[in-house]
C-alpha cells in the first residue's frame, strides 16, 4: 500500500547563498546538496528546497505569500538554540514563543525573502 511520508517544501528566493546561509546558519539545516538555482537542506526529518527565481513582476518580495509550519518536540529549548543566530536580525522577523488559542505554542521567522516558517508544539488537552 502506497503511503505519503513527508512534504518538502520548495521556497523561492532572489538569491541562494543567501538562502542557503540563513537556514544553515539561523536555523540549523544542513546543505544535503546544491546545483545551478537549486538546494536541498535537511534538519532532523524535516527538510526544504531552495529554488532560486527571477523578480516577481509586482516588486513584492518572493516569500510574501508563501509560509510554511514545523511541528517540533521542545519548541522553547529549539528557540533558545536558535535564538544567538535570531537575535540580530532586524526588528519585525522574529516572534519569540507564545501560545496560541488552538493548542500550540509557537515562534515565527521570517527568511530572506520573506517566507514565513512557524515552528510549532502541541501542548495542553486537546479534547
Amino acid at each position: 500500500m502506497a503511503q505519503m511520508t513527508q512534504i518538502t517544501p520548495f521556497v523561492l528566493c532572489s538569491s541562494l547563498d543567501r538562502q542557503i546561509e540563513f537556514y544553515r546558519d539561523r536555523l540549523g539545516f544542513a546543505l544535503g546538496f546544491r546545483a545551478d538555482n537549486y538546494a536541498f537542506l535537511r534538519r532532523d526529518s524535516v527538510a526544504v528546497r531552495l529554488l532560486e527565481c527571477p523578480p516577481r513582476d509586482d516588486g513584492r518580495p518572493l516569500g510574501d505569500d508563501q509560509s510554511f509550519y514545523i511541528d517540533v518536540k521542545g519548541i522553547d529549548a529549539l528557540f533558545e538554540s536558535l535564538k544567538p543566530g535570531l537575535d540580530d536580525l532586524p526588528e519585525g522577523r522574529v516572534r519569540p514563543p507564545f501560545d496560541q488559542p488552538y493548542m500550540q505554542r509557537e515562534f515565527h521567522v521570517l527568511d530572506e525573502d520573506g517566507t514565513l516558517v512557524f515552528f510549532g508544539e502541541g501542548v495542553g488537552d486537546r479534547s
